[in-house]
């Protein structure tokens, strides 16, 4: 029993010494917080591992979606550039091309497309194989699909937007793959080429288009180039203004002379609008 008390007594007196000391007690307390801390974490840790993974990946998925939407796409698009709306660029041919109000005559002439006892002038270019065959339309550009239409006269239309103010026209086309609302990426397919009432001569084609602010300009000029240097390009008669020729008398009078005739300065989609309604 002594010895027994003797024990107690010398272990009361060795915990009053610790405790006397004046790191003692500050020893105490950082040592208490870790073991709290450490606790902690793995209480917490431990609640996670537990959660559901799928519900954590689908809510990852959801806000990933929620921050790519068209902001990213015209992002997208301000860094890409014009390519062919075709897959083998170099089995296309073009078959009509642009109608240049500042081209020569020879070539203003081949640009324009005869329909119900009138001229056209043609807006976009006209793409068809070589071989004739049927191919894949792509998207020139990524953008959002803003309309899908059935149109006989034109051979139907889809049309995409990449940034505000610029967009992609793709008429004469079948089997169309998309929608008014989806999100498409450069080179993805969006239809087959097919044919139009309107240019019967061009065979299996696409007629595509390039728009700034509703303003046609000549797709071969922006072929392998940015959107941007559309964006900054001022479009006057659908040519940059960079590349209008200066106004001479002689010009003037042709001008006039052109404006008199029977030519339609518009748009392949208003042409169809008017000649369904003369039929």
């Amino acid at each position: 029993m002594r010895e027994d008390e003797k024990k107690r007594n010398s272990q009361k007196s060795g915990m009053r010494r610790f405790l006397s000391k004046r790191w003692a007690l500050p020893a105490i307390y950082l040592a208490s917080a870790a073991i709290l801390l450490t606790a902690v974490i793995w209480f917490q840790n431990s609640n996670n591992d537990s959660a559901n993974p799928g519900e954590v990946e689908v809510e990852q998925v959801e806000n990933a979606g929620k921050n790519s939407g068209n902001e990213a796409v015209e992002v997208n698009s301000k860094v890409e550039n014009f390519s062919w709306p075709v897959v083998k660029q170099d089995n296309a041919v073009v078959k009509k091309e642009f109608y240049d109000i500042n081209g020569d005559k020879a070539k203003q002439e081949n640009a324009l497309v005869f329909y119900d006892n009138q001229y056209h002038l043609n807006r976009g270019i006209d793409i068809a194989m070589k071989d004739g065959k049927a191919f894949d339309v792509t998207a020139a550009l990524s953008g959002k699909v803003t309309k899908v239409k059935e149109d006989a006269l034109l051979g139907n239309v889809i049309e995409v937007e990449h940034v505000k103010g610029i967009t992609t026209s793709y008429q004469s086309v079948t089997d169309i793959a998309v929608k008014e609302g989806d999100t498409v990426t450069k080179g993805q397919a969006l239809a087959k080429a097919g044919q139009s009432l309107l240019n019967k001569d061009a065979g299996i084609h696409v007629h595509f288009e390039i728009r700034k602010d509703s303003v046609a300009v000549n797709p071969q000029d922006y072929f392998d180039k940015s959107v941007s240097s559309l964006m900054e390009a001022e479009v006057v008669n659908g040519t940059p203004t960079e590349d209008v020729k200066t106004t001479t008398e002689e010009s003037k009078k042709d001008q006039s002379n052109k404006e008199d005739s029977s030519l339609e300065n518009d748009s392949y989609e208003e042409n169809s609008t008017n000649a369904q309604e003369q039929n």
